[in-house]
């Protein structure tokens, strides 16, 4: 047992002393744990979570006693866990089991080596004790229990082996999910007759194609901009197999560069500077896209079907991992953005046919989306190395694999949640009032003036964006129409913008 600690002195504990102890090359967790002379606290950083625990919580000094501290307070990174086990060996987890045949931690310890590891450790199965869950669903975000009758252990992870993301419980998304902003989209449509509906939807999906290109500074032909928008209204019957994303792939990009199947060379996301390639992030090597695509798809097929994962959190594991792995040369980007409102769709979380252009609040705000991405790609490029040759061609040595099996998505979820709402609260809400403030202004314009249809729908749409006004500049192309006349159709549209200009003054 180590000492206890001064009273400007911290004694790691858990996940973080195992990493310290077994000389893990890892990014650090997000939950970091430690004794201290004092009472037991919280404090929230930008970039990790310290929970500070009085001198009784004070555990040995053996790997044995940091695992069961993990397993026991910490929300967990598996990360961490399974390149503990790589390193510690099933000799320890076999004498723990041993040791405690019953106990949880030894069991829940004892599930997750043999399930990450592939090893069958040399222990009779278990046939009496209470079954026990493998992740703390106080902690995590979990999924319905398959039982494992050998550990008589619920296992409610994520994902598989080959790929498995966490999600920790956090109060940004309690609050979230407490706002059931799929109520909110579905109470706000139905405030509007179907017509208009459909003529908002129709914009939305432009809107999210415009917006999904633009995030990556493309402008696709016209028929590659119809392809997509054509993509997304498929998006609810959309199978993720291996073959479709194929398909996808082909669908959505230049067709020189359309592909067969996923890469085989080592791709990386990068920049061009006066001196060579800045590197962003590198992607997984070739080698292990066809494991982490095999992981990917059992992850996905868990998350879609799974009725007890929130829908929201689920896109957000399933896109963000997508485009970690980057199995592709190139549209990477747009399938990964793709498939959140494939599982918002499939899990019923948007409204039949309507879609959140969730890549025009990404657009908005794109400095956030550059770095929720970076809080995986930064400290991923801390522990590995790699070499760029004279044509910035890209190599990396060593097993990284560890790396990008398994991963805190937290943050994506906190993310993604945020997106959504905006999108809800900015987005449908906005263009539904658009089209009807348009029919009513239409009404009036073409009342007042029997005009050709196209000037109508442009001094139309000058009235809407001016409040009901039209400035001297934009009056000028309607010559033929009288002062009296648009004077006249001012005063009769003042009924329809005077609440957002006495909102206005007020403001």
């Amino acid at each position: 047992m180590p000492s206890l600690p001064s009273d400007r002195q911290s004694i790691p504990v858990g996940q973080i002393a195992l990493m310290e102890q077994l000389g893990l090359s890892l990014p650090e967790p997000h939950v970091r744990s430690y004794i201290i002379n004092g009472a037991r606290r919280t404090v929230e950083r930008p970039d990790r979570t310290e929970h500070f625990y009085p001198p009784q919580y004070l555990v040995g000094e053996t790997v044995r006693d940091h695992l069961r501290f993990t397993l026991r307070y910490e929300a967990f990174d598996l990360r961490v866990l399974i390149a503990a086990f790589g390193q510690m060996g099933g000799g320890e987890i076999a004498r723990w089991v041993m040791d405690e045949p019953t106990g949880a931690y030894s069991r829940r310890a004892w599930f997750l080596y043999e399930h990450f590891t592939g090893e069958r450790l040399d222990l009779p199965d278990i046939t009496m004790g209470n079954y026990v869950d493998a992740l703390d669903a106080g902690r995590h975000i979990v999924a319905t229990p398959v039982n494992s009758p050998r550990h008589r252990v619920r296992d409610n992870l994520l994902g598989t082996r080959d790929l498995c993301v966490t999600v920790r419980r956090t109060e940004t998304l309690k609050e979230l999910r407490q706002a059931r902003l799929d109520l909110l989209a579905q109470q706000l449509i139905t405030q509007y007759d179907p017509h208009t509906l459909a003529r908002a939807v129709t914009y939305l999906y432009t809107k999210e194609t415009r917006s999904s290109y633009d995030i990556e500074g493309e402008t696709p032909s016209h028929d590659r901009f119809e392809g997509f928008v054509r993509v997304l209204r498929e998006a609810a019957t959309f199978t993720p197999t291996p073959e479709a994303l194929v398909r996808l792939q082909n669908q959505i990009v230049d067709p020189r560069f359309a592909v067969s199947g996923v890469r085989d060379n080592q791709n990386y996301v990068g920049e061009a500077t006066r001196f060579g390639e800045y590197v962003h992030y590198v992607c997984p090597k070739p080698e292990d896209v066809p494991t982490l695509m095999r992981g990917w798809s059992a992850l996905t097929e868990r998350l879609l079907n799974d009725p007890q994962i929130d829908p929201v959190i689920a896109a957000a594991c399933i896109a963000f991992s997508f485009v970690f792995i980057h199995p592709f040369e190139d549209g990477n980007g747009r399938i990964h953005r793709f498939l959140i409102h494939h599982t918002l769709a499939k899990r019923k979380y948007s409204p039949p046919g309507v879609i959140f252009p969730v890549s025009a609040s990404i657009l908005r705000s794109k400095d956030k989306y550059d770095e929720v991405l970076e809080t995986f790609s930064r400290p991923l490029l801390a522990h590995l190395s790699y070499e760029l040759n004279e044509q910035w061609e890209m190599t990396v040595p060593g097993d990284t694999y560890p790396l990008y099996r398994a991963f805190d998505a937290t943050a994506f979820a906190e993310y993604l949640y945020a997106r959504v709402r905006e999108t809800v609260e900015r987005d449908l809400k906005e263009e539904l009032s658009w089209i009807t403030a348009y029919d009513d202004v239409y009404a009036i314009v073409t009342g007042v003036v029997d005009m050709p249809d196209r000037m109508a729908r442009n001094l139309t749409r000058y009235f809407v964006q001016e409040g009901g006004r039209l400035s001297n500049h934009k009056r000028r192309q309607f010559s033929q129409i009288t002062e009296a006349e648009i004077a006249e159709m001012t005063a009769l549209m003042a009924r329809l913008f005077r609440p957002e200009r006495e909102s206005g003054d007020t403001g």
